[in-house]
């Protein structure tokens, strides 16, 4: 078994890790990173069928349970009821329940509110000074696409977005014990204020996902308030934090190669989208437990055992991918895993492709000169790959 050490903190690597991915990948198709203390792997082929593998999952194991430290009990109460930690059957529940907001009929009824929102957005970018892109356009327009389609109020958009990126942060490399307190305190005014808006919308039905889930507790599906609540904290999480970071390293990446304004044209702006998702992905690392014991081409992963994969290297996999490094907008669309796969398939993908196919082409054609005002950036917060800041002029 091949052993590779990568410090995710290293600036270097936090600016660019598919030097080391292309390395790992090479001494695969799992090695040991043991910075991480888990074996990994890099390429399309292990990280697809792994991804797939039921031998496979995110729940840990019964016998491997650790009692949760005091200073994350909420945030804790609210993992247990997320849906992304859990496995079949109340996974499976979960999910069904989920997808009955997120059928695309539902999907194609919010065309016309994400394209109203992104044109009042661009309508109050500065037009003479530089200017972050993210917080002024990126973060705003999936917070209140995912506000409208639970029913939250968009004027709590930016709690929300507080609250989000507190417990978020709980993923990233090298967190603190003051990373954890503040995430704890999101989980605990996050819960306090679903509470209030559940027994609101019980009161007080509408046409939104909130609802939809209250309803199906009340036909006898046994939903309880805090698998509502979990249930609406990952949606609204995730639901707008990986859109934030495509859409920000999207438009990077549209201006550090040029890219001519035919690849947003409607006809090719899905192949587009598709290229962007594989070569800037925002989420780099997924991982998951392991049920039995696994053979990988000699390697044997142990019952209970983590395994990483590390979605954003399948995307640059030569073996699938001509020339993976170089970004290519009307390359033929193949499989990636910006979204993962198998059961914890993203369910908010749908979602999330039709706000970049609406804003990218809204965002150049109002502002066809944008440019950079300086060199971007990349946080330190892996595993996510998203922006520090996009400081552009319009």
């Amino acid at each position: 078994m091949q052993k590779l050490s990568q410090s995710p903190l290293d600036p270097s690597f936090v600016q660019d890790p598919y030097p080391f991915y292309h390395r790992a990948r090479a001494a695969g198709p799992v090695v040991f990173w043991e910075d991480y203390g888990m074996l990994c792997a890099f390429d399309a082929a292990t990280v697809h069928a792994l991804l797939r593998d039921r031998r496979l999952g995110r729940e840990v194991p019964a016998d491997q349970r650790q009692a949760m430290p005091e200073h994350l009990a909420d945030f804790d109460r609210v993992e247990k009821h997320s849906m992304l930690e859990l496995e079949p059957p109340r996974h499976t529940r979960l999910r069904g329940l989920v997808l009955r907001a997120f059928t695309s009929r539902r999907i194609r009824t919010l065309e016309p509110d994400i394209a109203a929102v992104t044109a009042e957005l661009i309508g109050g970018l500065p037009t003479r000074e530089a200017f972050d892109l993210i917080p002024q356009f990126c973060t705003q327009l999936p917070v209140r696409i995912i506000a409208r389609l639970l029913g939250v109020p968009e004027d709590m958009a930016p709690d929300l977005l507080r609250w989000s990126n507190d417990m978020v942060a709980m993923y990233q490399a090298g967190r603190s014990r003051a990373v954890e307190e503040a995430a704890n305190a999101a989980a605990a005014e996050f819960t306090d204020f679903l509470t209030r808006y559940i027994d609101a919308r019980r009161a007080s039905p509408a046409d939104d996902l909130i609802t939809q889930l209250i309803a199906a507790e009340q036909d006898g599906e046994k939903l309880s308030t805090d698998e509502l609540i979990g249930t609406c904290i990952l949606l609204l999480n995730a639901g707008h934090e990986a859109t934030v970071h495509s859409l920000g390293n999207a438009v990077k990446c549209l201006i550090d190669h040029d890219t001519p304004m035919e690849a947003l044209a409607p006809d090719r702006i899905a192949a587009t989208c598709e290229e962007l998702l594989r070569y800037t992905p925002p989420l780099h690392l997924f991982d998951r437990y392991a049920y039995e014991n696994i053979d990988l081409d000699g390697v044997t992963l142990k019952r209970g055992d983590r395994i990483g994969l590390v979605l954003a290297a399948a995307g640059r996999d030569p073996a699938v991918f001509d020339d993976p490094d170089r970004f290519v907008p009307d390359r033929p669309v193949q499989q990636h895993a910006a979204f993962g796969g198998g059961l914890h398939f993203c369910v908010g993908a749908p979602l999330a492709r039709m706000e970049m196919q609406i804003a990218l082409p809204a965002l150049f054609d109002a502002c066809p000169d944008l440019r950079l005002a300086q060199p971007p950036r990349f946080a330190n917060s892996y595993h996510f790959h998203k922006l520090d800041r996009l400081m552009v002029r319009a």
